[in-house]
């Protein structure tokens, strides 16, 4: 799988250095959708073999990019207006890593190039088995002291750039910087595990149960077959929306099936 393992405070470099190498780096970047493929962004780790997952069922749209639009997963298109993320936006993603990994499978799998800054647990396996094409997926789980400043620079040649925060606040006028940066590269910023003020749409998602481990008397003595989302969405230009989506393996892949009602105790209070 193509993995970046470490960003690396490398002994003896400072951290104008490692950006130096990091926009050097995505200099050597084909530019999007030109069709080539986007391998890792190796700043002092290593690279193992990639590997190569169908596009996952149920994503909403065709190709990244179409129509200034990035696909999401089956359910959440009908949650946004444009049916997407809107280029040259900020998103935030909280809750259930689940809704994270539905995003880099969607991207990567309609030909966008996706890049994963400060989220050393978001698993590749678990985007591989969504459908996610990881050749077209670079992960920095350790972006160093600036994890902002990193994400800055891979928008430049990215279509989505997923950043975890780590609890922090980010200043209003650094946020508003990055913001303009986004729009104007055309690029989607998801952030999460942190405070940005500015964001466009808010995406919050809790697990509201499991499917597979059986009833009554066999209750707990089967396998997880499936698992159940509530998924809210706000927006500065849109009403509070929220639907419930199972996430479930069908014939050794994960697909996203929109539930076709949503009642008030299905939905776990966001």
């Amino acid at each position: 799988m193509t993995v970046v393992e470490s960003v690396a405070e490398a002994a003896g470099v400072s951290r104008q250095e490692r950006l130096a190498e990091l926009r050097s780096r995505m200099a050597s970047i084909p530019a999007r959708g030109d069709g080539q493929i986007v391998s890792s962004i190796p700043l002092g780790g290593t690279v193992g073999e990639s590997a190569v997952g169908e596009a996952p069922a149920g994503v909403a749209g065709d190709r990244a990019g179409k129509a200034g639009i990035l696909p999401v997963p089956a359910g959440i298109a009908e949650l946004l207006p444009q049916g997407g993320l809107v280029r040259g936006t900020v998103v935030s993603v909280s809750g259930a890593a689940s809704l994270l990994v539905g995003l880099v499978a969607s991207v990567t799998a309609s030909g966008g190039h996706v890049a994963v800054v400060g989220k050393p647990q978001l698993g590749a396996l678990a985007a591989y088995e969504m459908g996610a094409q990881l050749e077209r997926l670079a992960f920095v789980p350790d972006p160093g002291p600036d994890p902002v400043e990193v994400a800055a620079v891979l928008l430049d040649g990215m279509d989505l750039v997923i950043l975890g925060l780590a609890g922090a606040s980010v200043p209003p006028s650094r946020a508003r910087a990055v913001v303009a940066r986004a729009r104007s590269k055309g690029s989607t910023l998801v952030v999460t595990d942190g405070h940005w003020d500015g964001v466009e749409v808010r995406l919050e998602a809790q697990v509201n149960g499991y499917g597979g481990f059986g009833c009554g008397r066999a209750l707990g003595r089967g396998r997880l077959e499936s698992l159940s989302l509530a998924v809210r969405a706000r927006g500065r230009s849109f009403q509070p929306r929220t639907t419930r989506l199972d996430i479930c393996s069908a014939a050794g892949r994960v697909e996203w099936k929109p539930a076709l009602e949503v009642s008030a105790a299905q939905v776990v209070a966001l």
